[in-house]
């Protein structure tokens, strides 16, 4: 349920945010998005993506 709640928001969320996005994408030049993989519960890899900041 959970997993559907986020999958939701995402979309919902997705055509106001990508304008913003892409105008600090533009702005600064830098990746907006950042993908990275940590250690979580147990040592188990999980991939987190933040919105990068300078």
């Amino acid at each position: 349920m959970k997993r559907v709640f986020d999958v939701s928001l995402i979309l919902l969320s997705l055509p106001v945010l990508l304008p913003l996005l892409v105008v600090v994408r533009v702005k600064l030049g830098a990746p907006v998005l950042f993908k990275q993989v940590r250690p979580g519960l147990a040592g188990k890899p999980f991939s987190l993506m933040r919105i990068e900041s300078c």
